[in-house]
């Protein structure tokens, strides 16, 4: 087998110390050390196929300068796009993201939770499903750092960044109202999780606000998993009702495609006589004639701050920090 390449072999190379070697190749500042030599160095790894010794450096350092990353739905391209702003951020400071996806299973969370510590990653960033409170208590009694992106639960004093769902979901229907809608419904998720109950939440202080105050049935719920036709079956029963809706907003950009490719089969224009509005972008719905207005999550924002946080939190800093983000609502046609 042939010898594993080590810092002092580079050094014998290059001409320079194993420590000037060690300097360069870990990123560290050194004012002594010439661009040249620093070019010279790396080269050198290149051309003989270093590879960091992680076991030693993990040694030295107490540290593997990896994260786990747990999303909800990596199908999903809110949570895509997110993981891969994470993956970059955490580049950027020298760690390694390792993802794994829930499928909104709490059995398969406590799971990929369990093999991303006993693979010795630093910390966590994590996009909880419902039912998973316990696991994450158990990582607040064990010292694990870890991060809350997107999702937390208020009775958790953890670490999280999230969208301000409340105030985006109410400005959302404000608009709607705004531009003349009289009968706005909303199709969402039935679940306990507090991004989504706020979402609701949101919806129906803005319809109170402006009088309507027996809204409750304008609100319907599908399962996480909805099918197509659980989602065309909620579209209609708002179109069918006595009051038909003029105004149609919607929980996730994944209940949006679902609906729109319903809407699109009905004698309805949009937004003349229907406006839509969704959460989160999805070029799917670019293709739509009407591309639906949105509320965009600023997701650079909730990448790098909980990127930040958690390394923060794995340099020892015990402090709490819980941020909460606003969403932007980008208007286009369909509202």
């Amino acid at each position: 087998m042939k010898k594993k390449v080590s810092l002092k072999d580079i050094a014998n190379r290059v001409g320079v110390s194993t420590a000037l070697v060690s300097y360069v190749l870990n990123n560290k500042k050194e004012g002594r050390i010439s661009e040249e030599s620093a070019r010279k160095i790396r080269e050198a790894a290149r051309e003989m196929n270093y590879r960091t010794n992680q076991i030693a450096r993990s040694l030295k350092t107490n540290k593997t300068f990896t994260i786990g990353l747990v999303i909800a739905d990596i199908s999903n391209p809110f949570f895509s796009r997110l993981a891969r702003i994470i993956e970059d951020e955490a580049e950027l400071k020298n760690y390694t993201v390792i993802i794994g996806s829930s499928d909104e299973k709490p059995e398969k969370f406590c799971k990929l939770v369990d093999t991303f510590l006993d693979k010795q990653v630093d910390g966590l960033i994590i996009a909880a499903t419902d039912g998973t409170e316990s696991c994450l208590n158990e990582l607040i009694e064990n010292n694990i750092p870890f991060v809350l992106v997107d999702r937390y639960f208020p009775a958790i004093h953890a670490n999280y960044v999230a969208l301000d769902n409340f105030k985006a979901a109410f400005t959302a229907t404000q608009h709607l109202i705004s531009i003349g809608c009289n009968n706005i419904g909303m199709v969402t998720y039935e679940s306990p999780l507090f991004n989504l109950t706020e979402r609701k939440k949101g919806f129906l202080a803005a319809l109170k606000e402006n009088g309507n105050r027996n809204n409750r049935s304008r609100l319907k719920e599908v399962s996480l998993k909805a099918r197509q036709d659980e989602v065309e079956k909620a579209v209609a029963n708002l179109l069918s009702a006595a009051q038909p809706v003029d105004g149609l907003l919607f929980g996730s950009n994944t209940i949006a495609v679902q609906a729109v490719k319903y809407i699109n089969t009905l004698p309805l224009r949009v937004p003349k006589d229907l406006a839509l509005i969704c959460f989160d972008e999805t070029d799917s719905l670019d293709l739509f004639y009407a591309p639906l207005t949105y509320i965009r999550q600023p997701l650079e924002d909730m990448a790098r701050q909980a990127t930040a946080i958690l390394l923060d939190r794995i340099d020892k800093n015990n402090k709490i920090t819980q941020v909460n983000i606003e969403g932007e609502l980008i208007i286009r046609k369909s509202a």
